[in-house]
């Protein structure tokens, strides 16, 4: 990892540089032993000063600070004064920010002040992966991050674990999808043996260059990173050219990320149907629950030998519980009212990653900590790619993508639906259904509607039409063209007198009572009110039902990251 900006903070352990000031209540960071303790941001402290600024080691300077009221001057030697009030909510006030991920969506806390954020930044590696993510990060929007564990060797003790001299491979690939509305998110696991297309890609060299290197057909997604000079934008193309899905950001990590981190929270809970004794990655765990640290927890997530098949499926699913464990033990409330906890979570998180320049500042990275921290645990759902055997192999080794389950999943996230029951979703959809579909229909030949392209492919509206013509009985429709704007969702516009007309074209389009939209009507050319239906993105084809409540496919694995499993 790159170690510039880290400065003084190798030296001394992060957390003793933090001290509690019992007069602000505050936690104020200490440069060395010797040094007047410094408080950024704090009140004053007498001392030297010059060009009004003031001194806090030799060499260093604090910018000077806004002007705060004077306070009562300590009581004379001798006489007794009252106490100082205790701060309240000191837990509250020592999270400070919190931020990060790494390759398994990370929620970590630190504490400080401005020095200290930008010592966090320095620890954060970044690679500009071009036209490949988006260009910054909006808090308002649904994002999809894509996760990247690296077979990379780095640091002591990892001799055992991937390809010797490796550039790092995308040996575990997760595409976080977070709704817009914070309500759910989707971590889709991708296998590293997926067979895959590799789209040309661009990269930028170190002196700032830009050079393509080309695609190729029919190879496994991990060569997706590190073949040819290939860097985390070329996973990301790929990612989008196998699941339509174009990730907004990446994190990536190395093997260390996982002993740093879990020695950061002390330990991760895992559990383990049978006792394991795996002679090849040196896992040794009883059977039941058990806790995993740096070396043991590396350890449990890289083994392929001590669970199921032995395959590169099962390890998925082992990894995939151990980060709602991880995930858990980071949201915990040992965690995060623990200063000392936080500054090292905060370090190793930084020093772990690797992300592209648009997140690069440890601000951002704040942002989407505090934007993954309001979805609910329960509603973080763990699944994989659904996949085949590949059938072009006699030995099988590799797989490919379930055309019969894949796209639909694809389509779900892309999308914005979730995975799991999301209550005030449901509630809010239940409410409109009771308020929308209940009453009278009208007959198919007595709705008239105007059909309008929003969003869907090219002449989806003429299709669509010559399906409720042709098939459905809605004679009286007609090509409105296309939308003034795109819209993400079909929805169905009417005049609150046509709300009989418009239960009926509901009923046979499956639109959902949140698609109905009541309004009003439009005159058609012969003067009469018309309806208008706007075909959105979602739009599937010509008589294909577009009920909001997709029914998602059988997955062969799934989980939320509130659930405690027993990998076997």
């Amino acid at each position: 990892m790159d170690a510039q900006g880290r400065g003084r903070a190798d030296d001394v352990d992060p957390a003793d540089q933090w001290v509690l000031n019992p007069r602000t209540g505050e936690y104020e960071l200490r440069l060395s032993p010797s040094a007047p303790e410094s408080s950024v941001p704090g009140p004053r402290t007498a001392g030297p000063r010059a060009s009004g600024r003031r001194t806090t080691a030799p060499g260093r300077e604090v910018p000077p600070q806004r002007r705060r009221r004077a306070e009562p001057e300590a009581p004379a030697p001798g006489r007794r004064g009252r106490r100082p009030e205790k701060k309240k909510s000191r837990g509250k006030r020592a999270l400070l920010w919190t931020g990060g991920s790494m390759a398994f969506v990370v929620l970590v806390a630190g504490v400080g002040g401005y020095v200290y954020l930008k010592h966090l930044e320095g620890n954060v590696s970044t690679t500009d992966v071009g036209t490949a993510g988006s260009s910054s990060f909006k808090k308002d929007e649904a994002f999809n991050i894509l996760i990247i564990g690296t077979d990379k060797r780095t640091g002591e003790g990892n001799e055992g674990y991937g390809d010797k001299g490796s550039a790092g491979h995308a040996d575990t690939n997760i595409l976080l999808h977070v709704a817009e509305d914070r309500s759910n998110a989707t971590a889709l696991s991708i296998p590293r043996d997926l067979i895959v297309d590799i789209p040309d890609c661009e990269t930028t060299l170190e002196d700032g260059t830009k050079k393509v290197i080309p695609g190729t057909s029919g190879v496994r997604f991990n060569q997706s990173l590190g073949d040819l000079g290939r860097d985390a934008g070329c996973t990301m193309r790929t990612v989008a050219e196998t699941t339509g899905i174009k990730p907004d950001h990446f994190m990536m990590a190395d093997f260390n990320a996982v002993k740093t981190l879990t020695t950061a929270v002390d330990g991760v809970d895992v559990c383990v149907e049978k006792a394991v004794d795996d002679p090849k990655s040196h896992l040794q765990l009883p059977a039941g629950e058990s806790t995993v640290e740096g070396e043991q927890a590396l350890a449990f997530v890289r083994t392929r030998h001590a669970f199921g098949n032995e395959g590169d499926l099962d390890r998925i699913k082992v990894q995939q519980q151990f980060l709602g464990s991880l995930m858990r033990k980071m949201s915990s409330s040992d965690t995060l009212t623990s200063p000392t906890k936080l500054v090292k979570l905060a370090e190793a998180a930084t020093k772990a990653l690797t992300v592209d320049k648009a997140i690069g500042k440890v601000g951002t990275l704040k942002d989407i900590a505090l934007e993954l921290k309001k979805v609910p645990t329960k509603n973080i759902t763990f699944t994989t790619v659904p996949v085949l055997d590949n059938p072009a192999e006699k030995v099988k080794a590799t797989v490919v993508v379930n055309e019969a389950k894949g796209p639909q999943v694809f389509d779900m996230i892309k999308n914005d639906i979730s995975f799991t029951e999301v209550e005030q979703k449901k509630k809010k959809e239940k409410a409109a259904v009771a308020a929308r579909l209940k009453g009278e229909k009208s007959e198919p030949g007595e709705v008239r509607v105007r059909v309008m392209n929003g969003g869907a492919p090219a002449g989806s509206a003429q299709q669509e039409l010559a399906y409720l013509q042709t098939q459905a009985g809605v004679s009286k429709s007609e090509n409105a063209g296309n939308a003034p704007a795109e819209v993400a969702k079909t929805t169905l516009e009417y005049a609150p007198d046509q709300a009989d007309q418009a239960r009926a074209l509901a009923e046979i389009l499956g639109l959902s009572g949140a698609a109905m939209k009541p309004g009003e009507s439009v005159t058609n050319a012969q003067g009469l009110p018309t309806m208008t239906l706007t075909l959105g993105k979602d739009f599937k084809g010509a008589g294909v039902k577009l009920d909001g409540s997709v029914k998602k496919p059988d997955l062969d694995t799934e989980s939320t990251a509130d659930q405690k499993l027993c990998a076997s």
